[in-house]
Order: C-alpha cells, then structure tokens, then sequence
C-alpha cells in the first residue's frame, strides 16, 4: 500500500493530476536522443518482455526489494518497519502478507540492501532537476527525454511534462513502446520533438509469446504516427533467437518502408539486469543466452541498409 500523499519520497499515492511515479532520473545520458539528456524515467509498463533490462520498472506501484550481498544483518530494517513484516534469519525474511512497501526499512538501511523503486514526484520538482543541467542541453543539442518502463501509462504527467519543457525551450524526446491507446499517444506527441518508438517482434504469435501482448495496437500507432509527420526514430532491440531472423528483418522493412520511417537504431541485447530480477523475485527467462555479437549486429545493419535505412548500432547520441 502506498504511504500517503505528503511523502512523495516514500511513494506516497499521488492526490493531483500533475505527479508522477518517478523509477529514476538519470543526468548527462548520451544514448535516448540528440545531445547531453536528462532522462526521466516512469514506472509502470504494459508489455512482459522476456529480455527487459528494467524489469523494476513493471509495476505500477512503489516496489521495496533486498539485496543480500549488501546486507550486515545489522537488524535496523527489521526495528523500523511498522508493520512487523522483516525478520532477521540468515539474511532478512520480508513476509510479504505484512509488508505494505512504507519503505521506512529503506530509510534506516546504511548499506543499500533495502532499495526502494518508484517516487512520487510534483511536476515543479521534475523540472528543478531538469534545469539544473539546461545550459549543457543549450551547448549540446541536448534536452529531455521520458521513458519507462512505459510513459504514456502515465499520458498526464507526461503531456505537462513535455509541455513544460518545451515552455522552457528544451528539447524533448518520448521513448515509448508503442502500446497505448491512440487518444494519448496522440496528445503526448504533439509536445515530443522526437519519438523513439520500439518495434520488438513483426509476428504477431512470437510477439504475444514474448511480451505477452499483441502487437496490432504497436503497428496501428506506428503508422499513425508516421502519418501525423512526427519525427521518428524506430529502435529495435536485438535478441538472439527471438527477432535477429531474415523473416523479421524483411518485415520490419516491409513494414517501415512505405511509411517514409528510414531511422533505425539496433539496441543489442545485454544480460546486466540479472541481479535485478533476482532482488525482485522474479524468473529471468531469457537463461543463457549470449548477447549479440559485433560481427553480427553489422550484418543487421547492412541487410537493413540495403533496403535504404539508415542504420546506427546503441542509441542516438
């Protein structure tokens, strides 16, 4: 359960329209649009992908998670939680029919064992932090990008988000997965001077199995959104054995091709978010498999080039 409104910090339950549920903010990214970025990233997410490397960034609510190896077993989570949901073993037991995710065993943590995903945070306070650093977007190019999990779950604070950013004059960028309703993708975007749009898997059934949804909706806003003149950068992220094919490489540029959508950015697959799954208790399903090599991510990029796309391997910078 959510602590109440006038403690944001703790992932308090937000009480106006313009809150949000805050995963992190991360300064001087190079990687989610043109220049020097500050990335503002929201919890909550549609889709299930296997590979996902936030996998905290999924639910839609504060989470509260342990990490063993940081642990002393100094017992002062344990004393601070109200709820009487922490036991001291071994390591710390979280009884999770107790624990209400106050986070106050966050607070009295001196090692960083207990660590708590999401924040409730005001719009003015979003933006005090972004425009700490709006001289390096002035001299860089730069600007602000929302991500995810995925944004437009959360379409309000997006929209004045973006809208307060542009007021400012600083570039914006929404990074989404595509799944939404086309009303709020459509209100986001008018405030988004760039859209980086995630087109995963072309096949509907590989798509379902893997993300566990479909992807009509995804391919419906797509054109739609090419259709509307947005600027677009289409990123696809690589996974061995799930999308790296001749099959979906043909229909991606089958697809993208009559929409004018010439701008790819092949996102390779990693495995650093293991230990995240691990502290959520969570199946990493993607087991052993090895993220892409170089030699192959070029010939990605150069069948994809062949068909006319401008192909870049990592994200835009």
């Amino acid at each position: 359960m959510d602590a109440p409104a006038s403690t944001e910090e703790k992932g308090g339950k937000p009480t106006e329209s313009c809150r949000g549920l805050v995963l992190n903010m991360m300064r001087f990214a190079l990687h989610d649009g043109p220049g020097i970025r500050t990335t503002v990233f929201l919890k909550g997410c549609p889709l299930n992908c296997w590979w996902c490397h936030n996998p905290e960034s999924r639910s839609r609510k504060t989470e509260v998670t342990y990490a063993a190896e940081r642990c002393i077993r100094c017992g002062d989570c344990v004393r601070a939680c109200p709820e009487g949901a922490l036991e001291l073993n071994e390591q710390i037991i979280r009884n999770p029919s107790l624990c209400q995710q106050d986070a106050r065993c966050v607070e009295a943590c001196s090692t960083g064992a207990q660590e708590v995903f999401g924040r409730w945070m005001t719009l003015p306070r979003v933006m005090a932090e972004v425009l700490k650093d709006q001289i390096f977007f002035d001299e860089s190019g730069g600007g602000v990008t929302v991500s995810g999990g995925e944004p437009l779950m959360q379409a309000d604070f997006v929209e004045a988000l973006l809208a307060a950013c542009r007021c400012r004059g600083i570039h914006t960028v929404l990074d989404t997965c595509g799944y939404a309703e086309w009303q709020q993708l459509d209100r986001v975007r008018r405030y988004a001077d760039l859209v980086l749009f995630d087109l995963k898997i072309m096949d509907a059934t590989k798509h379902q199995q893997f993300t566990g949804a479909s992807n009509d909706r995804i391919l419906a806003n797509l054109t739609s959104l090419a259709k509307g003149q947005s600027a677009v950068v289409v990123r696809i992220p690589v996974i061995p054995g799930v999308n790296d094919d001749e099959d979906n490489l043909a229909a991606v540029s089958g697809f993208l091709a009559p929409l004018g959508l010439r701008r790819i950015d092949l996102l390779p697959y990693h495995r650093i978010a293991i230990g995240k799954y691990s502290r959520l208790g969570l199946p990493y399903r993607m087991g052993d498999v090895a993220p892409p090599a170089e030699e192959h991510l070029q010939a990605i990029a150069a069948r994809l080039g062949r068909d006319g796309f401008h192909v870049q391997i990592g994200g835009m910078s």
